[in-house]
């Protein structure tokens, strides 16, 4: 699988250093530039996404989601952590699969 990383600086950096190839965007006018172009190219299975710039480019992503279906988008915390009120990763396999996880 390929992968590819639209973030901030420090998370682009960050997945870098997993060997992800990536771009960093500083707002949503470049982090819907980016995603449309690493979308349309066909070359990346999954792309990653901040939570913050996520959302400021909503259509977008649920038109690959649920339209398109490929590639798989993950979003994933920034480098100033979790958004506010979303729950955290194992309280959401928990609600999906109605099992308990413990770290």
């Amino acid at each position: 699988m390929s992968y590819y990383v639209i973030a901030d600086e420090d998370t682009v950096l960050g997945f870098r250093y997993a060997g992800v190839p990536g771009e960093v965007a500083e707002n949503p006018e470049q982090a819907l530039e980016a995603f449309r172009r690493v979308t349309s190219s066909r070359k990346s299975d999954v792309i990653i996404l901040t939570e913050d710039l996520a959302a400021g480019i909503r259509a977008a992503v649920n038109h690959v989601r649920f339209v398109l279906q490929t590639p798989l988008v993950v979003e994933v915390p920034g480098a100033r952590g979790p958004a506010t009120g979303r729950p955290d990763l194992l309280k959401l396999i928990q609600e999906a699969v109605g099992v308990k996880l413990t770290t």
